[in-house]
């Protein structure tokens, strides 16, 4: 459970008193376990809902969790095909609208959104958010010794657990 979510694979029975994420990783990194998947949920269930870009989707979970949660519209995207066909077909089987796209957020034109989430390693964080078209940035992928470095942006929360990190930032 992480907050109002329970997030699992479909072969496991999910509680019926809870929002549920059903997850199938299938060629995707992601089944929602990860300490910093669990973070970067936490902090985006206390966002208010708008427009939201997943960066680096994988299979889907936080861009699922947000339309969930009534982000609108939602962008996923991932460099890696697989990720993309996956995200896909667990956004069909948790019967959410998203809008999953190939592409490279790192080189790629990227649409400015009220939210940006990026649960990726430090290094393309610091990259990713340095270039965000946004005011707000979820950031997770790295350990909790480490801090996104980024200039023009200052530090609202970090949560920690298991040795990890989440951040939410915004433009100065």
């Amino acid at each position: 459970m992480v907050g109002r979510f329970w997030i699992g694979p479909p072969w496991e029975e999910p509680p019926t008193d809870v929002e549920t994420v059903v997850i199938d990783p299938g060629r995707a990194f992601g089944t929602g376990a990860h300490p910093t998947t669990r973070l970067t949920l936490a902090l985006l269930q206390e966002q208010q809902p708008g427009s939201l870009l997943d960066v680096g989707c994988g299979s889907g979970v936080l861009s699922i969790a947000a339309a969930k949660l009534g982000f609108s519209p939602v962008l996923a995207i991932d460099n890696d095909p697989d990720a993309v066909d996956v995200t896909r077909e667990n956004a069909r089987a948790n019967g959410v609208e998203l809008d999953v796209r190939v592409c490279d957020a790192l080189v790629d034109e990227i649409p400015h959104t009220g939210l940006v989430v990026a649960n990726v390693a430090l290094d393309v964080v610091e990259a990713l958010v340095a270039r965000a078209p946004g005011n707000r940035v979820i950031a997770s992928g790295y350990l909790d010794r480490d801090e996104p470095r980024v200039t023009g942006w200052r530090s609202i929360e970090r949560r920690t657990g298991g040795g990890w990190a989440a951040d939410l930032v915004e433009r100065a």
